[in-house]
């Protein structure tokens, strides 16, 4: 998949490349997601916020008209992300406990490009 990573601390930047072993192209920047910063989701498949990051209805919209299907936020909540836009706009959300970031990221990124490849097989078999 391809991903950007919002408001990326230097200290999370290891632990995301250690899990990812370069399966996923992933865009690291220091950046909150915002009207300014939003166009960095160009060409994604993916975003990564953290609690920090108002993903408000707006927000969602952009992300959506740009080809994003899939938020992980880098928190145990995820009252910063209008879930009712994002549903509406059919982006799924995934929350990570704060301990596990990295490699639960990682994880939520292979299980959606999984997904998505299986649904690319069956749409290409019955064509």
């Amino acid at each position: 998949m391809k991903v950007v990573a919002y408001n990326i601390k230097t200290f999370e930047k290891a632990g995301l490349a250690d899990f990812n072993h370069r399966k996923h192209r992933i865009t690291l920047i220091s950046n909150p997601l915002g009207e300014e910063t939003v166009a960095y989701a160009a060409g994604k498949d993916a975003v990564i916020v953290s609690d920090n990051d108002v993903v408000s209805a707006p927000i969602i919209n952009k992300l959506a008209d740009m080809g994003i299907r899939y938020i992980s936020t880098r928190s145990v909540h995820m009252d910063h992300i209008d879930a009712v836009a994002a549903d509406k706009r059919n982006i799924k959300i995934a929350n990570v406990a704060l301990a596990q970031v990295a490699g639960q990221t990682i994880r939520n990124l292979d299980r959606w490009q999984r997904e998505t490849n299986l649904a690319a097989g069956s749409r290409q078999k019955t064509a």
